[in-house]
């Protein structure tokens, strides 16, 4: 009997290896700035820190990336809002992301800018939302 595929964490309703698996193993890039922003979510909740580095352009990338603060989030959910292309190679993906921790609900609300360099999408930065 085949065992069922892992659902992937990002909520694309897709298997991981279908999904979001092949961007986080180096296996192909992300083809969209919505698939990154995807498998950085997706990133998140399997705390892969070199993935998010990586993904991470080297111009606001952060020397390092702390994920073991205590209590832990549990990721719940992402909810994107928009993908706007604004160029071949730059994009705005709006999400939200939801979080327990400790046990309270907790909402990530953003607009991140992404942009295209050597065939790979890149995470810039973003502007939170209340």
């Amino acid at each position: 009997m085949k065992k069922p595929a892992t659902p992937c964490p990002c909520g694309s309703g897709r298997a991981f290896g279908a999904c979001c698996g092949p961007a986080l193993s180096g296996e192909r890039p992300a083809p969209t700035a919505e698939a990154l922003m995807r498998s950085r979510y997706t990133a998140f909740t399997l705390h892969d820190t070199a993935y998010l580095l990586a993904s991470w352009h080297p111009s606001t990338r952060p020397q390092d990336l702390a994920l073991d603060e205590q209590p832990q989030p549990k990721w719940i959910g992402l909810e994107v809002r928009a993908h706007r292309p604004l160029a071949d190679d730059r994009a705005e993906v709006e999400f939200l992301a939801r979080c327990r921790i400790g046990g309270r609900a907790q909402r990530l609300h953003e607009t991140s800018r992404f942009v295209m360099e050597g065939g790979h999408w890149y995470y810039v930065d973003g502007d939170l939302h209340d």
